[in-house]
């Protein structure tokens, strides 16, 4: 069984890798200073990752989709980075920006995941 474990988190890893590649590209030609296309995967990735949860999906899907699409389709590390850069380009208002709507934004979406997932999907 842990072979097949190991080959659904793969398989979700690679996807999941794929599918943040392509989002992060999205370039916001309003505010071109916003890392807009990390915000969007990793409040994304908070909002399905609260569905997953809450239906109590099998372990296999929680592989497959929480483990790995998830897992390399949100980005901790480069969402720090860019925090890190908008800070020492004395781009304050953007970094702060950034902090608030990525870990407000992520924190309410997961929950209203969980809520949709509780309410309609079980």
């Amino acid at each position: 069984m842990m072979g097949v474990q190991i080959l659904l988190i793969g398989i979700g890893g690679f996807l999941g890798a794929i599918a943040r590649f392509l989002i992060s590209q999205i370039k916001y030609h309003k505010r071109p200073n916003f890392p807009i296309g990390t915000f969007t995967v990793n409040v994304t990735g908070a909002f399905l990752l609260g569905i997953i949860t809450s239906i109590k999906a099998d372990m296999l899907i929680t592989l497959l989709i929480g483990t790995g699409f998830l897992g390399a389709f949100t980005t901790f590390s480069t969402m720090k980075l860019e925090m890190l850069q908008l800070y020492f380009k004395n781009n304050k208002r953007h970094f702060l920006f950034y902090i608030l709507l990525t870990y407000g934004g992520g924190l309410v979406l997961a929950y209203l995941g969980f809520l949709i997932g509780t309410i309609y999907l079980v």
